[in-house]
């Protein structure tokens, strides 16, 4: 069964401000992969040298403290991420990674500085709206993880991957009834008003829908970024997949394609590739060179246009 199918994970390590400190946040995670706990810490600290007010990384780096046993430090990048708006307080309690702190004193100094952050900047949050938005994220992402694991485990044509497909277009479909009834009623609604991860949610589901309603919410996307409603960095993602999708080329290479001759990932048409570099950072993205490893994807610019030329003459 053939089934075209739309997907988008939250990468941590998505966003960067510069080469260096994406690769060696990549290369942190890498370490973190092959447990190689002390090695991670090591290039998060080099990164962090570099930046360091993104909370995701800099929760991430404290696990892999924790497991590599340095609890200062750990404790030193949890306060961090806190103080640069990290506060999924779930998560803190019941990360595995994070097991060895707890017996600290200094852990539930941490749980209650958290909370009190958390209190102070949910207080006039639209709770019933968040609570809503949240449950369609966790619907979109969670089937999508489940969707690449079989992938991963059975292949593309096994049973198990078209069975968790079909699952996942009905939840789209669901979600996106939710989500264009959100927007026709409130707008594209900030994080200031009902977080960061609830806030995602808008972009997510419109990412996945059709493109008739890809296009019909692009420019409230647009107005949503310019008054910090949405990330720039999101919307550039959209702006690709609306682009793809009239038959133009993209204009951030965000959206990745599969071969099924070659069996490997390639970048799909891209507008002037020699430049996209540039493109990237003015939206908050780093180095295409880097986004595009996570799908063992080695991008040599001369022979991507090399590519696209045998593609076209094709």
């Amino acid at each position: 069964m053939k089934l075209k199918i739309t997907l988008l994970l939250i990468f941590v390590c998505s966003l960067t401000y510069a080469q260096t400190y994406e690769s060696l946040i990549f290369d942190a995670d890498e370490y973190y992969k092959k447990k190689e706990y002390s090695m991670a810490v090591k290039k998060f600290k080099e990164a962090f040298k570099i930046e360091s007010k993104n909370g995701n990384h800099l929760y991430n780096a404290s696990c892999v403290a924790a497991l590599s046993g340095n609890k200062n430090q750990a404790f030193k990048w949890l306060n961090r991420a806190i103080d640069n708006d990290w506060l999924n307080i779930e998560r803190l309690k019941v990360d595995t990674d994070l097991m060895s702190l707890h017996n600290s004193k200094r852990w539930k100094k941490l749980i209650n500085k958290m909370q009190a952050t958390i209190e102070i900047v949910e207080a006039n949050y639209n709770k019933p709206l968040q609570a809503e938005l949240l449950t369609i994220f966790d619907d979109d992402q969670l089937i999508r993880h489940e969707y690449i694991a079989a992938l991963n485990e059975f292949g593309r044509q096994s049973k198990q991957a078209d069975s968790l497909a079909m699952i996942m277009i009905h939840k789209d479909s669901v979600n996106l009834a939710k989500i264009t009834n959100i927007l026709d009623n409130y707008g594209w609604v900030g994080p200031n008003e009902v977080g960061g991860k609830a806030n995602q949610a808008f972009f997510l589901v419109i990412q996945h829908a059709d493109l008739k309603t890809q296009k019909k919410y692009l420019p409230m996307m647009r107005e949503a970024a310019k008054n910090k409603n949405a990330s720039y960095s999101a919307l550039a993602l959209l702006e690709d997949r609306v682009a793809l999708g009239e038959g133009k080329k993209q204009i951030y290479g965000s959206q990745i394609g599969y071969n099924n001759e070659t069996k490997k990932n390639y970048v799909l048409p891209l507008e002037d590739p020699d430049n996209v570099d540039k493109r990237r950072k003015e939206v908050g993205l780093g180095l295409l060179s880097d986004y595009v490893k996570r799908w063992n994807i080695i991008w040599d610019v001369e022979e991507y246009k090399l590519q696209m030329k045998q593609m076209e003459d094709k």
